[in-house]
């Protein structure tokens, strides 16, 4: 790591309440990592800009500090008067953050205060350089304080609708607080115009897209598809991406996407070529989305956070989910389909999130999920032959069982197959991830469908992929 610049005065002028509120749209966008423009661009701020506020960059980071009456008042939220108080944070404590995405499409239709879209827990250890991501789903069925059961999407609706003390933004923290038994000191918020803007002007976001995927941009008739590969979407093909729910994996796949799409900004706004761009753009952006970006942090703590998360490397950075194996699938006396919280296993992964260990490399998991793991979940395998190739299935049966997965079934698939697939119907991970490495199946060919009605555990359905390339004699 380069060293910590030398103690350095820069002069910068009112137009820093731009470039400051630019970061913060880029902290909400990608979920607080991190993009420091001062430190790139200390000399053309230098050149550009003069007082009534002063930045000083020492080795703790960069403060800004007024020197004239008109300077803007630092300690004062990016947020209305009625959103969730400001908090305290001396930079040197964890801090977590709500990540709250809406669509004011309802609101401004007379539908009323729109549902949360998005929904994701981030909290960072400034000792550990850590960052813990949990997506929650929208359809989780949770007590929501003063209102009783709800899905935990209508948190922030409802909070818009009653007001009370901190509005939608702190019913919704109260909601996650009271679920996962945790303090959450900030929020951040953004609609989707917003976040189609930023992205627009940061030339867009590229994506792995793993399989072939229909998606719906914001409109009438505008259903697109995106073949596999890497691909640089503009705003609106960036969020239908992320708001997909058409793939197998439904709701828990969506989440995976739209942290997918949350690193790719990252990985965007860090990159330095686009610093001359951020810089000259900052006043037209900042004009664009600042009425969708709304935080209870003040400009000095957007300025500790993005000092900090410039520091962390990616594979500091923990991405979980709550999906199929830390929920139930039901029905609620209202007829809606919701996805009852099993605790015990939402808490081990909000633990996760919380460690303060960078995240465990997949191979590890790979290579200890294939012992005891395994043999205790003793999962039932069955094995479908999706290709042409006639015995296929049954020595893929050996080759199983010679790696000690129990097989209960080998047929032949309705359908031919070009890659092979995983579909997991009852929670078997461990299980899951150690076929996924002996059949060099990819996360994009791994399904949950639960189903406890489902004779076995563990479908694998064997593609023209392993019939042409596979170990086995």
């Amino acid at each position: 790591m380069s060293k910590s610049p030398s103690p350095r005065r820069k002069a910068t002028t009112s137009h820093n309440y731009w470039l400051w509120a630019l970061v913060l749209v880029f902290l909400i966008a990608a979920s607080i990592t991190a993009f420091l423009v001062f430190s790139a661009m200390r000399d053309a701020v230098a050149s550009l800009w003069t007082a009534p506020s002063e930045l000083i960059i020492s080795e703790t980071g960069p403060t800004l500090i007024p020197v004239a009456e008109n300077a803007l008042d630092l300690t004062m939220p990016l947020q209305p008067e009625n959103g969730p108080p400001p908090q305290p944070w001396d930079g040197e404590g964890r801090v977590t953050l709500l990540l709250l995405g809406v669509d004011y499409r309802d609101w401004e239709a007379d539908n009323g205060p729109p549902l949360t879209d998005t929904i994701i827990l981030i909290t960072i250890d400034p000792q550990s350089r850590t960052v813990g991501m949990l997506s929650i789903p929208r359809d989780l069925w949770v007590e929501i304080p003063g209102f009783g059961y709800h899905k935990i999407n209508q948190a922030y609706q409802l909070g818009e609708a009653s007001q009370p003390a901190g509005g939608g933004a702190g019913l919704a923290i109260a909601t996650v607080e009271q679920f996962l038994d945790i303090d959450i000191q900030f929020y951040a918020q953004i609609d989707f115009n917003a976040f189609i803007h930023l992205i627009d002007e940061i030339g867009g976001v590229k994506i792995e897209v793993p399989e072939t995927i229909e998606i719906d941009p914001l409109g009438d008739n505008n259903t697109k598809v995106l073949q596999p590969g890497l691909q640089t979407l503009p705003g609106d093909l960036a969020l239908a991406y992320a708001r997909a729910r058409n793939t197998s994996g439904s709701d828990f796949d969506r989440a995976q996407r739209q942290q997918q799409v949350i690193m790719g900004v990252r990985e965007r706004v860090i990159s330095f070529e686009i610093l001359p761009t951020l810089l000259t753009k900052a006043p037209t952006i900042y004009g664009e989305i600042s009425n969708g970006a709304k935080t209870n942090l003040n400009l000095q703590q957007v300025i500790q956070l993005t000092w900090l998360t410039y520091q962390i490397p990616e594979e500091n950075i923990r991405r979980e989910i709550i999906g199929v194996n830390q929920v139930i699938f039901a029905t609620s006396a209202q007829g809606m389909s919701i996805l009852q919280p099993i605790p015990e296993e939402i808490f081990e992964v909000r633990d996760k999130i919380f460690s303060t260990e960078p995240a465990p490399n997949p191979t590890i998991v790979a290579e200890t999920s294939s012992d005891a793991h395994v043999a205790e979940e003793n999962a039932r395998v069955s094995i479908l032959n999706g290709t042409f190739t006639i015995g296929l299935a049954a020595r893929t049966d050996e080759y199983l069982q010679d790696n000690n997965i129990n097989i209960t079934d080998v047929s032949n698939a309705d359908q031919v197959y070009a890659n092979t697939t995983i579909i997991d119907y009852s929670g078997r991970p461990y299980t899951v991830a150690f076929l996924a490495e002996l059949l060099g199946v990819p996360q994009s060919k791994i399904y949950q469908r639960f189903d406890p009605a489902s004779e076995a555990d563990i479908t694998v359905i064997l593609g023209e992929d392993w019939a042409e390339n596979n170990p086995m004699p």
